[in-house]
């Protein structure tokens, strides 16, 4: 009898140890898991697309483009390398973007055919699928900043125009002079643009003429993932060049232009705003992921170099997905780009050929 109860005890001590093994080896996994999950972030930046020639850009401003692209995504990384939230790491990136003149957002805008500036905005959280955006604003230094307070700060997702700027006034924002978003290189492409539609027919003008067309175009966005799981995107624009009637593009439209999901991706569109709009580009590249199964890169693909131009348009998109993957798809001859992950790796590129 006592050899059978002392078997039966040695019997539960080896289960036992196996357990404690068992279970010290769930831990070790458990910790890898979340400590490759902290150690997991990138962000990807576009300044918009279009046709971008090697041989019509000068190499001072092409290094100053390669220069404010590696100085706004170092921005938004520094913010997501420090455990900043993928929330500011956009927000802040962007903003760089705004304060230059180089791209068509904040201080770049472009005019309308009013001669004025009408800025968009929008931003989504991935983790809660909150957004805010606003529209048609014109005293608003980083209508990126304002949306993100749409968002956090009101009940809605969208405001525009004069009341965009009241919500602005009652959370303290400094209202602009309108002459802060004149540069003169902006204000020369309106008046080319008007001067071509007076030799053209306005229908077909902008099927036939590569400069007419590409004052459709340009924005600025960013997509991050931070340490902590959560997705966001945004993006900022002056709109089209010599638009008419309040128009408004693709880039304060959540689905269009922006959107981000924690379970999918967050992507930033760039391009023919009507036909973002039309198809849904953002928010289809999730859809594609979410429901299909495809991945980051196939999604994009499939929106960009065959959605869209089946329906005639043209531009592209940034995106990271919920592992850190990252696309930079365009179909036009270049588009202002850069990436960054969690090592540090840095890619810029401007032209088709920098892939």
């Amino acid at each position: 009898m006592i050899k059978i109860a002392t078997y039966i005890f040695a019997i539960l001590l080896l289960f036992g140890c196996k357990n404690d093994k068992a279970s010290t080896s769930e831990i070790t996994n458990t910790s890898e898991k979340s400590l490759k999950s902290e150690e997991n972030f990138g962000i990807v930046i576009h300044g918009g697309a279009g046709t971008i020639l090697k041989e019509n850009m000068s190499d001072s401003l092409e290094a100053a483009y390669k220069a404010k692209l590696k100085e706004a995504i170092s921005v938004g990384h520094e913010i997501l390398k420090n455990g900043g939230t993928s929330l500011e790491a956009v927000t802040h990136t962007i903003n760089v973007l705004e304060d230059s003149p180089l791209f068509n957002a904040g201080k770049g805008a472009v005019f309308t055919h009013e001669e004025r500036n009408e800025l968009d905005a929008s931003i989504m959280d991935g983790a809660t699928l909150n957004a805010g955006a606003v529209a048609g604003v014109k005293r608003i230094k980083n209508p990126i900043d304002l949306a993100r307070d749409v968002m956090q700060k009101s009940e809605h997702v969208m405001l525009y125009g004069e009341g965009a700027e009241e919500f602005a006034r009652r959370l303290g924002y400094k209202m602009m002079d309108t002459s802060y978003f004149y540069t003169r290189d902006r204000y020369e492409s309106l008046k080319r643009v008007l001067r071509k539609e007076q030799s053209k027919n306005e229908k077909s003008i902008s099927f036939e003429d590569s400069f007419i067309k590409d004052s459709k175009f340009g924005t600025v966005g960013c997509a991050a993932l931070d340490k902590h799981g959560n997705l966001a995107a945004g993006t900022s624009t002056g709109g089209m060049t010599n638009k008419r009637w309040n128009r408004i593009g693709d880039a304060p439209i959540i689905g269009a232009g922006t959107y981000a999901n924690n379970a999918t991706a967050a992507v930033s569109s760039t391009g023919w705003g009507e036909f973002f709009i039309r198809s849904v580009v953002a928010y289809d590249i999730s859809a594609l992921m979410e429901y299909k199964g495809m991945t980051l890169q196939d999604a994009a693909r499939e929106v960009i170099q065959k959605k869209v131009p089946a329906l005639g348009g043209d531009g592209g998109i940034v995106a990271i997905d919920k592992d850190g993957n990252v696309a930079m798809e365009f179909n036009t001859a270049g588009m202002y780009r850069a990436s960054m992950n969690s090592e540090g790796e840095l890619v810029v590129g401007i032209y088709k050929e920098d892939e």
